[in-house]
Formats: C-alpha cells, sequence, structure tokens
C-alpha cells in the first residue's frame, strides 16, 4: 500500500499539460478487438487502469507493441477466446469496470463475448442492465452464472434494430456501438450517451469503415458493415484532470495554465468553476487561471442558493463534483452540491469536516458547503482515498492545509492520475510518496 504525504500551503505556478482521457482510451483500446488490422492508439495515458485493460488485452492474445510511452499498437489477428472463460481471466476482469467494454466488440466478431462482473469504484450502484439489453434487442442470447457472477453472450448473428435506452449509459452506449458496426441492417439507438468520448469513439470507428450517423446527439443511426479495418486514432485530454487542476489552483491561491484542453469539448466545466467566482482564460487552446486570493460563488439570480449538480452530457459531469466541493470549502458563500447519479460520492465530506471544513452531508446524494473564504485554513490530517474522484479532492485540500497531511490507498487515485506527485513537484507541490509493506 502507497502513501502521499503532503505539506499544505505552498502555491503552485508554472504551466501543466493534461494526460490523455482514461475514459476515452478505455473504450478506444476495446475497440481494437473489431478488426485484425494494426491500430494505432496516441496519448494513451499511463495509469493504473488503462494498464490493466492492455494487459488484458494481452493475455487476450492480443500483439501489442508500445511506439513511446503513450502510443500503442495493437493487432487482434490471433485472438484466444479460451481466455475468456479461464479462472485468470475471472480475476483480472472483476478488477476493472472497463473490461466490460470488451464484450461488444467481441460479440460483434466472434459471435460470443463473457465478462466477469466487473469491479471499479465503489461510488453505488452502477448497472449493467443496459449493455446487456442492448446485446439482446441485437439478438444475442444472455447466459449468467449466479454462483461465479459471470456473464456471457452469444449469437450466431447480430441483427440491427431501433431501441430506447433505459439510461443513457456511457459504457453501455459504447458497449452497443461497437456489437452494431458488424450487425446486419441498420441500429438506432435513443437516449445515446453523448460525451465527447463516445463521439471519439465513433469517429474512430467511421475512420475504421463503419457507418454511424447523428454523432454528438442522443440519437445514433449505425448501418451494419462487413468489415472494419485498421486506424490511427489520438486520445482527447482528460476533461476530469483538466477540472482538478482549475481546482488546485483556486484552492493554493496559485497562477497555473493548463495546456492543450480542447477547449470544445470540455462543456460546461469552465462556466461551473466560474460560478465557484474562479477566474480562468482562455489563451487559444489554454487555459490561465491567474492567483486569487479569494472567490465568491455566484448566488441565482432570485438570490437563492447556487446548487450545482451532475447530469448526462451535457450537463455537468459527476466526476468533478467532488472537485467542487472541496473548491467550495475555501470560497466565499454557500452552495448546495447535488450528487444524483451515484449514492456513494459523497461520502469522503467526513474526511473535510476533520479538517476544519464546514460541510452538512444532507443525504447520501446532496451536501451544503458554507465557504471559508480561506479566512480559516482547512488542517492538516491523515485519512484515505476511497475512490479515484474523492482521492483527488482529498489531495487538493490537503495542498491547500495548514501542515501535514497523509492519505492512504494512493492507488485508487493512480487509478486516473497519471504521475500525479511528480507532476505536481514540477510545478511546486511538496508531496512524497512512501511505499508500505503490509
Amino acid at each position: 500500500m502507497a502513501t502521499f504525504v503532503i505539506e499544505g500551503g505552498h502555491k503552485l505556478n508554472g504551466s501543466i499539460t493534461p494526460q490523455g482521457a482514461k475514459n476515452e482510451a478505455l473504450q478506444v483500446i476495446c475497440a481494437v478487438l473489431l478488426t485484425d488490422e494494426e491500430v494505432v492508439i496516441s496519448n494513451i495515458p499511463n495509469i493504473r487502469d488503462v494498464n490493466k485493460l492492455i494487459f488484458i488485452l494481452k493475455e487476450l492474445g492480443v500483439k501489442i507493441k508500445q511506439i513511446d510511452e503513450h502510443t500503442y499498437s495493437f493487432k487482434a489477428d490471433d485472438i484466444n477466446l479460451n481466455y475468456l472463460e479461464s479462472d485468470d481471466f475471472k480475476r483480472d476482469g472483476s478488477s476493472l469496470r472497463g473490461s466490460i467494454m470488451i464484450v461488444g466488440p467481441l460479440l460483434a466478431r466472434f459471435g460470443k463475448g463473457y465478462i466477469p462482473r466487473p469491479g471499479g469504484d465503489k461510488i453505488g450502484r452502477r448497472r449493467l442492465d443496459t449493455h446487456f439489453e442492448g446485446f439482446i434487442k441485437l439478438g444475442a442470447t444472455l447466459r449468467y452464472n449466479h454462483d461465479e457472477k459471470f456473464y456471457g453472450v452469444e449469437a450466431d448473428k447480430l441483427v440491427g434494430t431501433s431501441m430506447l435506452l433505459e439510461e443513457a449509459s456511457v459504457t453501455g452506449t459504447a458497449n452497443i456501438i461497437m456489437a452494431a458496426v458488424l450487425a446486419k441492417g441498420e441500429t438506432t439507438i435513443y437516449n445515446a450517451a453523448c460525451e465527447p468520448y463516445i463521439q471519439q469513439l465513433c469517429k474512430m470507428l467511421n475512420t475504421m469503415g463503419a457507418n454511424i450517423s447523428g454523432i454528438g446527439s442522443n440519437l445514433l443511426s449505425i448501418k451494419g458493415v462487413k468489415k472494419i479495418n485498421g486506424c490511427n486514432h489520438k486520445v482527447l485530454p482528460d476533461m476530469i484532470e483538466i477540472g482538478s487542476w482549475i481546482g488546485m489552483a483556486a484552492m493554493t491561491k496559485s497562477s497555473l495554465t493548463i495546456k492543450d484542453v480542447s477547449w470544445n469539448n470540455l462543456g460546461l466545466i469552465p462556466t461551473v468553476f466560474k460560478k465557484l467566482g474562479i477566474k480562468l482564460e482562455q489563451k487559444g487552446d489554454d487555459i490561465f487561471i491567474p492567483e486569487q486570493e479569494n472567490y465568491e460563488i455566484q448566488n441565482f439570480m432570485d438570490g437563492s442558493i447556487l446548487t450545482i449538480a451532475d447530469a448526462p452530457w451535457p450537463g455537468f459531469t459527476p466526476d468533478l463534483l467532488s472537485v467542487v466541493l472541496v473548491v467550495a470549502t475555501q470560497a466565499k458563500g454557500s452552495i448546495l452540491v447535488h450528487q444524483k447519479m451515484f449514492e456513494s460520492r459523497l461520502f469522503f465530506v467526513d474526511k473535510l469536516i476533520d479538517m476544519g471544513a464546514k460541510v452538512i452531508l444532507c443525504d447520501p446524494h446532496r451536501a451544503t458547503v458554507i465557504g471559508l473564504n480561506h479566512e480559516s485554513s482547512l488542517k492538516g490530517t491523515t485519512m484515505t482515498s476511497p475512490d479515484i474522484r474523492a482521492g483527488i479532492s482529498l489531495l487538493i485540500a490537503a495542498l491547500s492545509a495548514k501542515g501535514i497531511s497523509t492519505i492512504h490507498n494512493i492507488e485508487q487515485i493512480d487509478r486516473g492520475y497519471e504521475n500525479i506527485d511528480e507532476r505536481l513537484r514540477a510545478i511546486g507541490a511538496k508531496i512524497t510518496r512512501t511505499e508500505q509493506c503490509i
């Protein structure tokens, strides 16, 4: 188990370039299973979850070459389907939620796909129904071994159909798209997720020979093709990391430039942080955050308390609500944070309260934050990271706090943030990593 030790209260300064988007990388790496031709993907983040998926594909028989630190070549021309029913796969697949997205392309190309019930963050219930209901509508048969919690879908052929998704699941939409591109006929998906990551997947698949229209909307039309080819693809910068850097700059009263952010794909993220009173400027494709002694939360026009809530794209991403909550603890004013999509993501606020933050957890989905306006610093403490996004939020709190903070279980942070301690030290943070033997 690894630990971060942070000496808070130091300002950051300089520029930082965001890593490639974790959520997009997981999708497009799974898409290489659709073809026996070479696929080259660049800007892949070097993080635990992505590396684990690459390992699973290698065990499945995909030929993988690392071209440079963030670029890989994939060739899935000799797949070992027996691996899918092995004990090794049941162990490997269950530790990574993103592994569910290998099922769609395997089903499309080989007529079967299997997956153990995947793990991931403990942030509440995350159903798989959308994935499998979509496969069934395309003509697949579902098998489920309750004792081993092991799913399987099989089909002699997939046939296009029209479907209305019960929820706009990002991974569910991605999985169904990948299954449908090789199905016979046309598939329409209504209430499809339309995040930039889904748009990137669709654009990549079209480059590979797929026929997908409606990209960027919640109504996708997919005309099945007989073959998918290879391609070159570049992953977008990670919008969640970009939001995290904005939060760090504000909490530490720092001046920071975030490079090459792909502004057109940030959606409401800049707007929401501006509502917290944070100044940020667009400079070309960079974000510049000037040093601020204070930032004041905007109320609604009628004077009522500002509420920030998550919603499917183009609404505000749930992955940044934890960061918003932490940033609000040092704002002037109050805010209600409403986490609609996951019922356990706000349970880390007890750590913030221990540090001196004024936060009222109303219920599993809502928290009211009364900002300290930097008049009273958070105090360093010892804490444990429960998941990726809570982990980065606690790290932001620790960077702004007075004194020393210790964060255990930082493997959770490593799942989503590449070399975060090294990159923070490069811009002035006092942070060290220690490995503990158990």
